[in-house]
């Protein structure tokens, strides 16, 4: 009912009993409490200062130029057990694929299906027949060997964060 009387602005459900679970624990206060974590947002004096000089230097360039121009990359900062965990976890994976060739088949074959209704199991079984039967030998080795590829740099940084091959 609120929110056909005040459309966006009235507040979703889920703060409402938020905020009324708040109270009822005798807290008044209906600001957000502090977290920890990156700011919700970038802007900062010396972001605005950087963009003006930029925009002043070429006023041609697109906003994805600027950004890549301003923007800093997210890197996460991972502890020495999620580090370890991703050691773990590319181990388990590398031993996986050894033993099981075809673990490297589903997301490709989870692509070419994503969305479609079946009837019934056996169109199921039928599809994914086509599915495997469309993926080439090639294609099959260059994905399994982009994975170990991949799984053994994991391994060879002791777990730490990396982009690209």
């Amino acid at each position: 009912m609120l929110k056909t009387a005040y459309k966006d602005d009235a507040m979703g459900k889920t703060q409402v009993f938020e905020w009324f679970s708040r109270f009822k624990r005798g807290e008044m206060s209906t600001d957000d409490k502090p977290h920890s974590g990156r700011p919700s947002t970038a802007r900062t004096h010396e972001n605005v200062e950087k963009i003006r000089d930029i925009i002043k230097e070429d006023r041609r360039r697109t906003i994805e130029e600027i950004v890549e121009l301003v923007a800093a990359k997210f890197v996460p900062r991972l502890t020495a057990e999620q580090k370890q965990g991703h050691v773990e976890a590319c181990c388990a994976l590398k031993e996986v694929s050894r033993n099981d060739q075809n673990f490297f088949l589903f997301p490709r074959m989870k692509r070419d299906m994503k969305g479609k209704r079946f009837a019934d199991v056996a169109e199921v079984k039928e599809k994914t027949t086509e599915a495997l039967s469309s993926i080439s030998k090639d294609e099959f080795r260059q994905c399994f060997e982009k994975w170990n590829k991949r799984l053994d740099k994991c391994i060879s940084v002791s777990g730490e964060y990396f982009e690209g091959d």
